[in-house]
């Protein structure tokens, strides 16, 4: 999926069940600023590779959660009245329904699970 905005998302599962996936060489072979790349599918969620420096957009998803864990650097999540920065080794759930936006002031590597349907950018 090619979106309009500063990011690059893409929707297209990369492994199947069985595949090894080696994160550290999908980190290094980042090049951009913001790359989302979808992992592979569980059951009815996808898992996703965040390779991230910049900011996001406000956005929420109606009837999706968002589950967020740092790998490396630094990740905020900005909900309304208050921000949320995680570090290594810690996650993050945003309930569905629930304007967010996400930052790493520093190049980050994250983690999400997700459902399978969702549209990362937002409803």
């Amino acid at each position: 999926m090619s979106t309009t905005t500063p990011y690059k998302i893409e929707t297209d599962v990369k492994f199947n069940p069985l595949e090894l996936i080696d994160v550290a060489k999908l980190q290094r072979e980042v090049r951009e600023q913001w790359v989302n790349k979808t992992l592979c599918e569980v059951n009815d969620s996808v898992v996703r590779l965040g390779v991230l420096k910049g900011e996001f957009h406000w956005h929420k998803h109606e009837r999706e959660d968002e589950f967020f864990y740092v790998v490396e650097g630094r990740f905020e999540i900005d909900l309304e009245g208050r921000t949320v920065e995680l570090k290594p080794q810690q996650g993050f759930t945003v309930p569905k329904g629930v304007m967010h936006r996400t930052r790493a002031p520093e190049r980050t590597v994250v983690l999400m699970i997700e459902s399978r349907g969702i549209v990362p950018t937002g409803d």
